[in-house]
């Protein structure tokens, strides 16, 4: 999982005045040229940009990726540059956009989809994928990571490293409280082993006060982060607000650590991997890694369905490719090219094994490779039976700025006892819906 924590409340106002002054004679020229024209221009290399979120394993695989890419055709030429988390990636591009530099593709964490689609920054994919229909079968992506794929009925990313977050159990510490390994599966079960695991001199778990967790939790509660129609803040209603009051207690208790702060999430993992917590909520995109931890410091790990409380749920989450919307048209077609290639069956398998995250096809899912390397190691495959409890994130021109009013007041109604979690999820609310009705 990763921080999702994007300020991008003055896009909108500021996109439209970039959108006002871009546009050049070269760029109203290429306009002009089909991507068709271009892409039949013979004997000329095309070099386009493509800027990537994360490091360590999540970096292996795309430049692996975008290596084995170049190598496999000599018309065009992808360079692939690191530009940190998704915060600092998504305000780059930002820049990068306004001074007429932009990458022609890049990672676009899923909830910013609507915000860049809304300011002009993103080429419009649908007639692509009509076009090359056959080519890139569509209707092979998993069905429950499209629903952010889409704005205003226009098809503007390809699923690539998408994720949902799964809960990681340290089996070892598990077995050595007297615990059933194969718990917990609900909230109050998920309470009395941390009970058990307190006594032991042990956490249940440390977890950052992180908006995508808070999805899943209000998700389980059988609520919804906004109204139907995207205008109203309804986190703040009885099931917005349980998670809260549950790990306030938890946290009163001692059963549960909540950390705060640019290291909060980085506190948990170092928790769980040094056991100390015997759980931990992330990303799917994390079991490649954990497991290495996981076997170097001596303890067996499964993963599992983040617990129940009405029913499960959890948000879906990580990136897909988008295409910017200024680039000539010969590097739309060049960039079109890489897109597809990177969302293939044969990548989507790839990087789901040298990673983690979630295999984006159907095909792949189904493959005898997938299937082979499920049954050696279970822990990929949580995930992907999960996602029959999945939904999509919002996606409003706001709700990346009402993401951070929610999380700042789950921070306040946990480490002030002076407020509770209505009181702050009111307050969030009040301040999210002047927003949300702009």
């Amino acid at each position: 999982m990763f921080k999702k924590k994007i300020a991008l409340l003055t896009l909108s106002a500021v996109m439209t005045g970039m959108l006002a002054g871009c546009g050049g004679g070269a760029e109203k020229a290429a306009g002009n040229e089909t991507a068709e024209a271009a892409a039949a221009k013979p004997d000329k290399k095309i070099v386009i940009k493509y800027w990537y979120a994360f490091g360590d394993k999540i970096e292996e695989a795309k430049q692996h990726m975008v290596q084995t890419f170049n190598e496999s055709q000599d018309k065009i030429e992808v360079v692939a540059e690191h530009q940190g988390n998704y915060d600092d990636l998504h305000a780059k591009v930002q820049a990068a956009f306004a001074a007429g530099d932009a990458p022609a593709v890049t990672d676009l964490e899923i909830a910013s989809t609507g915000v860049f689609a809304h300011s002009g920054m993103l080429e419009d994919l649908t007639s692509y994928a009509e076009k090359d229909k056959d080519q890139l079968k569509l209707d092979d992506f998993i069905p429950g990571l499209m629903g952010n794929a889409y704005v205003d009925d226009k098809l503007y990313g390809l699923p690539f490293m998408r994720s949902t977050p799964i809960m990681y159990k340290n089996v070892t510490m598990l077995k050595d409280a007297g615990l059933d390994p194969s718990g917990p599966k609900t909230w109050d079960e998920f309470e009395q082993y941390s009970k058990v695991l307190k006594e032991k001199g042990k956490l249940g778990m440390t977890v950052p006060v992180d908006i995508w967790f808070y999805e899943a939790l209000v998700a389980q509660s059988g609520g919804t982060m906004l109204s139907e129609d995207g205008k109203k803040a309804t986190f703040n209603n009885a099931a917005g607000v349980a998670p809260v009051d549950f790990w306030k207690r938890l946290v009163n208790e001692g059963l549960i650590k909540m950390p705060v702060g640019d290291e909060a999430g980085d506190t948990a993992d170092k928790d769980w991997a040094n056991q100390i917590s015997a759980f931990k909520f992330a990303s799917t995109a994390g079991v490649s890694q954990s497991l290495e931890i996981a076997k170097g410091n001596g303890f067996e790990l499964e993963t599992a369905f983040m617990p129940a409380n009405k029913d499960y749920g959890v948000p879906t989450g990580g990136c897909q490719l988008v295409m910017t919307s200024k680039s000539s048209a010969e590097e739309k077609a060049a960039a079109w090219e890489f897109m597809k290639w990177m969302t293939s069956q044969e990548n989507t398998i790839y990087q789901h094994k040298h990673v983690g995250y979630l295999p984006t096809r159907t095909s792949a899912v189904e493959s005898e490779e997938l299937k082979e390397h499920f049954t050696q190691y279970p822990q990929y495959k949580v995930a992907v039976d999960q996602l029959k409890y999945a939904r999509p994130r919002p996606m409003e021109n706001g709700y990346p700025e009402v993401a951070k009013i929610v999380r700042d007041a789950i921070q306040k109604a946990i480490i002030d006892p002076k407020t509770t979690p209505q009181q702050a999820l009111d307050e969030a609310a009040a301040k999210s819906d002047k927003l949300l009705g702009k």
